[in-house]
C-alpha cells in the first residue's frame, strides 16, 4: 500500500504535465531559461502539477484508511492539517508566479501557511539540542517555532533555485532522505505524505531536468519547502531537517551578504561562469571554484551536496 501512494502521485503528475505544458504556454505562464544563450521561454508554474499529484497521494491514503480500514494507524486529522498548510504556501507560491509579488512580503507570507499545524498543536513541544539534551520549549515550539520552521524551509528552498532540475532534484533527495528517517522510526503518519510528494517529484524530474520543458515556479518551490518543514514538524526531527537545509543555508547567508540578487550565470560555449563581482550565491561560488561549469553538472555538484547532508541526516537516525 505504501508502494501504491508513490504510484499514484508519480502517475497521476507524469500523466498531466504534457497537457499542462501546452496550456501554460497557451495562457503566456512562461519563464525565460537564464542560464542559456538564447534565453528560450519556457513554461512555468509546473509546481501546480507536482502538488496535484501530491494531493492525489494524500487522498488515496484517506480514501484507503476510511473505505478499507487500512492505515488505522495514520493520523488522518494530522495528514489533512499538513495538505491544508501546503495548500496555502501554493496560493501564495501562484500569486507571486502571477503578479511578482516584493521580496520582503513574500517572505514573510509562509507564516500564514502554518496556523493549520498551529492551531492543533502539531509536533511535540520537547526538542533535542546537541551537546544539550532534550528541551521543552512548550508554547514557544507551537507558536514561534512551528511558522518560523515552514517559513524558513519554504523561503530556503525558493531561493535556491534557478537552474534547470535543481530544485525538483534537491527535493528529492531531501524527502527521499526524510523517507528512510520516517520508516526507520515507524511515523507512519509522517510517511505517507513523504512518499505521496517523493512519488510527485519524480515525475516532475522527468520535465523539468535539463534541458527543461516546464519550470516549478515559486508555487514549486514554496510547495516542497512547506512539505519538508511539515514532515520535520510532524515527525520531531528537527535536527534532520537543519542538516538537509544546510545548502539552502549557505545560499541564503551569501545572497543576504550581497543583499540578495539574482544569481544566475554568464553563459558562454556551453559552461555557465560567475559574473564579476560574485559569487552572490552558492552556484556562482560553484562556478568560480570550477572555473566554469556546465548547467547540468553544476546541478550534479549542488544534488551531491544534498546526499552528504542526507546521509548525516540518516545516520543520525539509524
Amino acid at each position: 500500500m505504501l508502494i501504491l501512494i508513490l504510484l499514484i502521485s508519480f502517475l497521476v503528475s507524469f500523466a498531466l504535465f504534457p497537457a499542462m505544458i501546452i496550456r501554460l504556454k497557451k495562457a503566456g505562464i512562461v519563464g525565460k531559461n537564464m542560464n542559456s544563450a538564447l534565453h528560450e521561454e519556457v513554461a512555468e508554474m509546473g509546481g501546480l502539477v507536482v502538488v496535484a499529484g501530491f494531493g492525489a497521494g494524500i487522498f488515496t491514503v484517506i480514501a484507503v484508511k476510511t473505505f478499507f480500514n487500512i492505515f488505522s494507524s495514520i493520523d488522518t486529522i494530522s495528514v489533512l492539517v499538513a495538505l491544508s498548510t501546503i495548500l496555502i504556501v501554493v496560493l501564495i507560491g501562484i500569486f507571486d508566479d502571477l503578479v511578482s509579488m516584493p521580496q520582503q512580503i513574500k517572505a514573510f507570507m509562509p507564516l500564514f501557511a502554518a496556523l493549520p499545524l498551529i492551531v492543533i498543536k502539531e509536533g511535540s513541544t520537547f526538542m533535542r539540542i546537541p551537546f544539550w539534551g532534550n528541551v521543552n520549549f512548550g508554547l514557544l515550539y507551537t507558536l514561534v517555532i512551528i511558522p518560523l520552521e515552514v517559513t524558513i524551509a519554504a523561503n530556503a528552498v525558493n531561493m535556491l533555485a534557478g537552474f534547470n532540475g535543481l530544485e525538483v532534484g534537491m527535493g528529492i533527495i531531501a524527502v527521499g532522505s526524510l523517507v528512510i528517517i520516517t520508516y526507520l522510526m515507524g511515523k507512519i503518519t509522517v510517511l505517507v505524505i513523504l512518499l505521496a510528494a517523493l512519488g510527485a517529484l519524480l515525475a516532475a524530474l522527468y520535465y523539468n531536468w535539463y534541458p527543461a520543458k516546464i519550470l516549478v515556479g515559486d508555487v514549486g518551490t514554496l510547495s516542497i519547502g512547506a512539505i519538508i518543514a511539515a514532515a520535520v514538524i510532524m515527525g520531531n526531527f528537527e535536527i534532520a531537517g537543519a542538516i538537509l537545509l544546510i545548502p539552502y543555508i549557505i545560499d541564503f547567508l551569501i545572497k543576504a551578504k550581497n543583499h540578495f540578487p539574482y544569481s544566475f550565470g554568464e553563459y558562454k560555449d556551453g559552461k555557465l561562469y560567475c559574473p564579476k563581482g560574485g559569487p552572490v550565491g552558492l552556484g556562482q561560488l560553484i562556478m568560480k571554484v570550477c572555473g566554469g561549469i556546465s548547467e547540468r553538472n553544476l546541478v550534479l555538484v549542488l544534488m551531491g551536496i544534498e546526499v552528504v547532508c542526507g546521509v548525516v541526516a540518516i545516520l543520525l537516525y539509524v
